[in-house]
């Protein structure tokens, strides 16, 4: 039983990071179908900004706030200047994303080097928490109640705000929503730059267990894509449950079958996609 509830908060660790990651790529997908190679690229880049700032502060939440505001600017640049371009051309826009994925890469390199790290822990989440026969890092219990925080401010916005009403109506229609006045180009930007905010700080908050390196963007990024195909592409919803499925199976596969750790991750989602292309939560 002490297995199962580790691996089970094991699980739920990974899963907040996945739906951190997760919630940002199918939101820009929701609004604007672009499916963006770039957004592991995000994450990578929120954990090296971060770093900086850390190195020079000795602060986590000093890392977290400069490297959201950061990244999110650098998305928002990259739809607005060159995403917007191709509006109705994904293979244009999923080559571009391609493209600056290894642009970034490259200079993360160039600028950080190519070594791995890890950031600090906060002073007060660097012991283990006893449940019973129980022990577990209480950081990463920290990590999984800031992604439910962040997944019910989402819900939030989404569900109760004129910004999340604005923004179902774009993801619904975008035509019919520009034409009762909706900046769909704005909205759409905006958007953008909070997906990547929230991959940003998903590095952040896995800046001290998983650590940074060139080439964190394309190991991540699979897992993200599956949690979004499994969910349904465009559905915060999905993207809850798809992390929490994921990162279940990915830590259970891992522990349990580790030679048949890449079938136990992908199969599930190939089942899912069998009986419901859309995804769990997905819309047709």
């Amino acid at each position: 039983m002490t297995y199962l509830i580790t691996q089970t908060l094991n699980g739920l660790f990974s899963a907040a990071l996945l739906f951190l990651i997760a919630s940002g790529l199918t939101l820009a997908f929701g609004v604007m179908k672009i499916v963006n190679i770039a957004h592991g690229s995000f994450y990578m880049l929120g954990v090296y900004v971060a770093s900086t700032v850390v190195l020079r502060t000795g602060s986590l939440f000093a890392g977290a706030v400069v490297a959201i505001l950061v990244v999110a600017a650098v998305g928002f640049l990259m739809q607005r200047v060159f995403l917007r371009r191709f509006p109705a051309d994904p293979l244009a826009q999923m080559m571009m994303t391609m493209g600056f994925a290894l642009l970034f890469r490259d200079l993360a390199l160039m600028i950080w080097g190519g070594d791995p790290f890890t950031l600090q822990y906060p002073g007060r989440l660097r012991e283990s928490i006893e449940m019973g026969e129980v022990v577990f890092p209480s950081y990463r219990l920290f990590v999984i109640v800031v992604a439910a925080l962040v997944g019910v401010g989402l819900w939030i916005v989404n569900e109760k705000t004129l910004i999340g009403a604005r923004l179902r109506a774009t993801v619904d229609d975008p035509e019919m929503a520009s034409a009762i006045g909706i900046n769909v180009a704005r909205l759409s930007g905006v958007v953008f730059a909070v997906g990547a905010g929230l991959a940003a700080f998903g590095g952040v908050m896995g800046g001290p267990i998983l650590g940074g390196y060139a080439g964190l963007d394309f190991d991540l990024l699979p897992l993200a894509f599956v949690v979004v195909i499994v969910g349904g592409m465009g559905s915060l919803k999905g993207a809850l449950v798809g992390s929490i499925v994921v990162g279940m199976i990915d830590n259970f596969g891992k522990a349990l079958v580790p030679e048949l750790s890449y079938f136990t991750l992908f199969a599930p989602m190939m089942v899912v996609l069998a009986l419901k292309p859309t995804g769990l939560y997905g819309r047709a």
